[in-house]
């Protein structure tokens, strides 16, 4: 059970949350509890889908999106959002297991993809403090700097969603994956 609330319904949301809500529903046919939740603050749910809108229009490829959403969950010991993106990864980015398996672990079969994953995870490991050959690695592997930005911009959303789905305990509505390490 959650530690916060989680509406039942749109209905049940805050008024000023209830469209973000069914815009959700219209782009995914449900709303995770994820965005049921966090629809507890209308400003934050706004907040999170215009950063995750925006990103979306990004240079990052969706699959490598979802690669670095699986690594830094299981940085962080999110098991709501290794399960999310498990499945968004295998049913929306047409990951395999094999994949799936190799971005919990922080990198990727795809050589490119790789670097990136590596970096998202090098980034959330070091909060940031990452080092000039950090740096050099991704870019040297294709990356430009608005694209290493966004790879910055997807570790912090992805670590804000696994901290509040860590501090509400949320209810996994998806096909449960937990981490198989210790976070870091």
């Amino acid at each position: 059970m959650s530690r916060l609330p989680i509406p039942a319904s749109i209905a049940d949301a805050p008024p000023p949350a209830q469209p973000l809500l069914e815009a959700v529903k219209k782009q995914l046919g449900v709303v995770p509890n994820l965005f049921q939740l966090v629809a507890n603050s209308p400003a934050a749910l706004e907040g999170y889908l215009g950063l995750s809108g925006a990103l979306a229009k990004g240079r990052l490829p969706a699959a490598t999106r979802e690669r670095i959403a699986l690594a830094v969950a299981e940085i962080n010991g999110c098991s709501y959002c290794l399960s999310a993106h498990t499945y968004f990864g295998k049913n929306h980015a047409k990951l395999d297991d094999g994949e799936i398996a190799a971005n919990r672990n922080g990198g990727s079969n795809d050589p490119k993809a790789d670097a990136a994953v590596r970096f998202a995870g090098k980034v959330a490991t070091s909060r940031g403090h990452v080092t000039d050959e950090d740096v050099r690695a991704v870019k040297l592997a294709g990356y430009d700097d608005a694209q290493v930005i966004e790879i910055v911009q997807h570790v912090a959303l992805n670590t804000w969603t696994n901290y509040i789905n860590e501090v509400a305990k949320t209810e996994v509505d998806f096909p449960v994956v937990t981490p198989s390490r210790n976070a870091a």
